[in-house]
Order: structure tokens, then C-alpha cells, then sequence
């Protein structure tokens, strides 16, 4: 064996020789994947932010010191005590300083840190029933309109071209709009607005919530979500379809199904995971957004958009009301932003072999 011949076996093999027996592992490119990504400190960072929120989400009743709508009027506008060392001025002339509540309390009196983490129960399943959403359906049609190509993919880009022409916000607000005045409560028994609206109290009782209207939103999203997706696999797959493994698989009767599934799903799954990844900030951005302009979840199930807007009304005399939901939002989204790019990095063909 040449010494060429050598170098090559050696970046495909890890040899190492124990005990006089010589013992190989070859790698793959997911395993190169994962040592890069906890090579990465920032993902690795954002991961432990996310597993963090989705157990606080979770088990809300264990961590939170209230129940989210528990609140008394005698401590409303109460601003705990550390925060008259942290702001200028004299808080004690104008508001009610206290250390009941950590992070102090609304104009209802009721526990922000309770609140704001019951709010993970919103904003966490929003961005990833949007990222399954843009996954399943995305991935579906793109693959279906980038294999089988012409007449077929010029009629499904189409129909995605005519829903991309419409503002996405716009759109996400006009759907959540026609929800809530047409499957909202009082529909007769037995009627389809009366069932959607039993669907509707599944969906909030399975997250813990009552009265929060999450289905609607699940469905605003999700509606808009898949287009990007689906026009990145179409992408994907028009650039590999003709590829040689491809046509031998074609050549030896391989149905279409397997074709798209053993052999063209895998070598496109890498950036589209990446990109549905990149994508859960804007959903959890459009249901922020959502609440704050008084669409979302109905009260008085909290959200951070809804507890931004709600105290934004007072955001001079008190800012934690506003500061504490804000800095929610932006860790979460810094959070899944650092996984994305880890995943990025990760996942690229191009990174795989190096340290």
C-alpha cells in the first residue's frame, strides 16, 4: 500500500492497537456532527437554556410560587426591594416595595415570576409545533414537487408563489381574527364551531392552561410555516435527482417512494433541520407579537407578549413589569438562535473530518 493509499484509509478509519489487537471505528457523518456540536460552546450553551425551559414548562406547578391567575390587590404594582438599589431614583414615593415576589407583581397583583413561567407553556409549544408543522408539511410537498418535476411543480410553486404574495403578519392576523369570532364559546352542540371548540379546551387542558385559545394559534402558524420549508427541499432535491445513485435506483425498479425516502431524504434532512431550527425564533416572535396586539392567548392565561403590552402601560413608574418578560423572550430566542447556528455548523458536508 502506498503512502497516498495510507493517508486516505486513515481519514476514514480511527485504528488504534490495545493488547495486540487492532480495533477500527469508522465515523459518520452524524457522529462527526454531534462531536462538532459539543465541541461548540455557544449551542451546547443554548441547548442547556432550552432543556432548562422545557422542565420549568413542564413541571410550571412545581416551580412556580403561585398559580398564574392567584393575585391580590393590596400587592399590586409591587416592586421588589432589590430594584430601588439597581434603578435611580426614589420608587418608594410612587410604588409599593416589597419582597413577596422575586420579580414583583403586576397591576392585578399577581406573581411575575409565576407568570412568566407558566408563559413558557405558550411560547415553547408555539415554536415547535410551527417547526413540526414547517417539517412534516414543507418537507412533504417540496419533496413531491421537486421530484416528480414539470407540470406538477410549476402548479405546486404556484399555489406557494400566490400565499407568499400575501404579508405573512398580515395574513397570521386575519386567520387568528376569523378563529376567534367564529370558533370562539356560545356555538350550539352539535354544530362544527361548537366540536372545534371542544378541540380548542383539549388542547389548553393538555397544556395545563384554561381558557387559552393555543389551538388557534397553532393553526395561524402553522398554516404560513411550511412554505419556506417546502420550497428549500424542493431546492434540495432538484440539485441531487439527477445525481448517479439516483439513477441507478431508478435503473434497477426502485419505487418512487423508496427513492425519495432511503436515498433523497437523507442526504437533504441536514440544512432543512438546520433551517426549521433557525425558524422557532420568528414563531415564538409571531405569537409574542400576537398577544401584545391582543390576538393571542386569551386572558387570563399569560404570555410574555401579552405581559409586555399589559406592562408597557407603565413602563416608567414600573419596569419590571416589562424588563423581566423582555429579557424572557430574548434569552429563549438567543437560545434557539446559538442551537441553529450550532446545527448549522454541524451538519455542513463540508466540516465533516476536521477538528
Amino acid at each position: 500500500m502506498t503512502e497516498q493509499q495510507r493517508a486516505i484509509q486513515r481519514l476514514k478509519t480511527n485504528t488504534w492497537e490495545k493488547e495486540g489487537k487492532v480495533s477500527e471505528k469508522v465515523t459518520s457523518l452524524w457522529s462527526d456532527a454531534l462531536r462538532r456540536l459539543l465541541r461548540n460552546r455557544a449551542a451546547v450553551l443554548g441547548a442547556i437554556i432550552i432543556l432548562v425551559l422545557i422542565l420549568l414548562g413542564i413541571f410550571a406547578e412545581q416551580a412556580a410560587p403561585y398559580h398564574y391567575a392567584e393575585g391580590d390587590s393590596n400587592e399590586n404594582y409591587l416592586v421588589p426591594q432589590w430594584m430601588t438599589r439597581v434603578f435611580p431614583g426614589d420608587m418608594a414615593s410612587y410604588a409599593k416595595i416589597g419582597d413577596k415576589f422575586i420579580f414583583g407583581a403586576d397591576y392585578l397583583g399577581r406573581d411575575l415570576l409565576s407568570r412568566l413561567i407558566y408563559g413558557i407553556r405558550i411560547s415553547l409549544p408555539t415554536g415547535f409545533i410551527g417547526a413540526m408543522t414547517a417539517l412534516i408539511i414543507g418537507l412533504v410537498y417540496g419533496s413531491i414537487s421537486g421530484y416528480y418535476g414539470g407540470r406538477v411543480d410549476d402548479i405546486m410553486m404556484r399555489i406557494v408563489d400566490i400565499m407568499y404574495a400575501f404579508p405573512t403578519m398580515l395574513l397570521i392576523i386575519l386567520l387568528m381574527a376569523f378563529f376567534k369570532t367564529t370558533f370562539s364559546g356560545g356555538a350550539q352542540p352539535g354544530t362544527a364551531a361548537y366540536n372545534f371548540n371542544r378541540i380548542n379546551q383539549a388542547v389548553d387542558s393538555l397544556l395545563g392552561l384554561q381558557g387559552g385559545g393555543m389551538l388557534f394559534i397553532f393553526m395561524g402558524i402553522g398554516i404560513t410555516a411550511w412554505m419556506g420549508t417546502a420550497r428549500l427541499a424542493r431546492g434540495q432535491i432538484l440539485s441531487i435527482k439527477q445525481k448517479e445513485f439516483i439513477e441507478a435506483s431508478h435503473m434497477i425498479g426502485a419505487r418512487d417512494l423508496r427513492i425519495i425516502v432511503r436515498h433523497i431524504l437523507p442526504n437533504i434532512i441536514g440544512p432543512i433541520l438546520v433551517s426549521v431550527t433557525l425558524a422557532i425564533p420568528s414563531y415564538i416572535e409571531t405569537e409574542v407579537f400576537l398577544s401584545f396586539i391582543g390576538l393571542g392567548v386569551d386572558p387570563p392565561t399569560p404570555s410574555w407578549g401579552s405581559m409586555i403590552s399589559e406592562g408597557s402601560k407603565a413602563i416608567r413608574s414600573y419596569p419590571n413589569q416589562v424588563l423581566f418578560p423582555a429579557l424572557a423572550l430574548a434569552i429563549t430566542m438567543f437560545a434557539f438562535n446559538f442551537l441553529g447556528d450550532g446545527l448549522r455548523d454541524a451538519l455542513d458536508p463540508r466540516m465533516k473530518g476536521t477538528s
